[in-house]
């Protein structure tokens, strides 16, 4: 029987699983949706302390940091470490539409969740218009 091998393909895998690619960072993988006036990302981020949970924004950049430690005993023999351990950190950038003062987040069951309102001036609004005598009210 003969195996075709690829001396890379573990070699890209290991790196896949430790810096992520693009579309799938490393140890923060993240769904983000408008909800209302309201735009949620929901971050996965198992097995991290909420304590050791940090989000930043600064002008129109949210920046998460966070850190796994590991659980196992130091005088345990290790037989496989799969789960990243360390230090993660994400910078997301928001559009000028989000109203950056007003960020709220909540951690439960590992998924982090940040909410940030869209801005009122970013609303959609009525405009009244005059003229012809009577005034008009038309979506804007």
């Amino acid at each position: 029987m003969l195996m075709r091998t690829d001396p890379f393909r573990d070699l890209d895998r290991l790196t896949e699983h430790f810096f992520g690619t693009m579309a799938r960072p490393a140890g923060m993988p993240m769904d983000a949706y408008r909800a209302g006036d309201d735009v949620v990302m929901q971050l996965d981020l198992p097995g991290v302390d909420a304590d050791s949970i940090d989000l930043d924004v600064e002008r129109n950049v949210l920046t998460i940091r966070a850190e796994r430690r590991t659980t196992m005993p130091q005088d345990a023999e290790e037989i496989a470490a799969e789960r990243p351990t360390g230090h993660f950190s994400r910078q997301i950038f928001l559009g000028d539409t989000l109203d950056t003062e007003n960020v709220s987040a909540s951690y439960d069951a590992g998924v982090l969740t940040v909410r940030v309102p869209v801005a009122e001036q970013a609303k959609p609004r009525k405009i009244q218009i005059s003229g012809g005598g009577e005034a008009k009210q038309i979506s804007g």
